[in-house]
């Protein structure tokens, strides 16, 4: 039988993501929308799936780079806000999965580490490495046979003003985003369960 320590600590695992979905309205932008950042191109669902298996490489590069400008490093905070946004590309389904909730935000964080990609072509310590994960971008592209693969997204640019989030309500429809953060919600639950018995003072034995 659960006890009554077992079941609130379940429970407030369960609260934690309400609380992340908090603003879990119809909207996946960010309030207002206002477009007065950077524009970011646009990226197909083939380049997606591809630039994902880069994504942490490029990154990395990036961030290591020294001949940067303001929208460079606005682009590349922009990848890094937009992949915490989207849970860290943890939930299943959200690159590869067009019906995935995560789906348009993965597509945002994806396009931003393209054009990150992109930028650092035209840098002259960073064009080597950047061309060299290009070109396997490209071999990949091809190898795969993602080049012309699309999805509802496709076509959608994005702006650094602009924030997608997941589209919350939709979870609850999609099975594989439904079973991971249920599964997420019990894991914190058990978690914070195991650290109230941790804190707990032992009971003093009677003599």
């Amino acid at each position: 039988m659960i006890r009554r320590d077992d079941r609130l600590g379940v429970l407030l695992g369960a609260s934690l993501l309400l609380i992340i979905a908090g603003d879990a309205c119809a909207h996946s932008r960010s309030a207002g929308g206002s477009h007065g950042g950077i524009d970011i191109p646009e990226i197909s669902h083939g380049e997606m799936a591809v630039i994902s298996d880069y994504r942490r490489g490029i990154i990395d590069l990036a961030s290591r780079a020294v001949d940067t400008n303001e929208p460079f490093r606005r682009v590349l905070n922009y990848a890094e806000i937009q992949y915490s946004y989207c849970l860290w590309g943890r939930v299943p389904g959200s690159v590869t999965d067009e019906e995935s909730p995560f789906n348009e935000c993965a597509h945002a964080y994806l396009a931003a580490t393209k054009a990150v990609l992109m930028a650092m072509r035209e840098m002259p310590l960073e064009a080597p490495a950047a061309g060299e994960i290009i070109s396997a971008v490209d071999a990949d592209m091809v190898r795969r046979g993602l080049a012309l693969v699309t999805c509802q997204f496709s076509g959608e640019a994005f702006n650094t003003a602009d924030i997608i989030k997941p589209r919350w309500s939709k979870i609850p429809l999609h099975f594989a985003s439904m079973a991971s953060l249920a599964g997420l919600a019990a894991l914190l639950g058990f978690a914070v369960l195991a650290l109230r018995r941790f804190l707990r003072p032992k009971a003093q034995s009677s003599e």
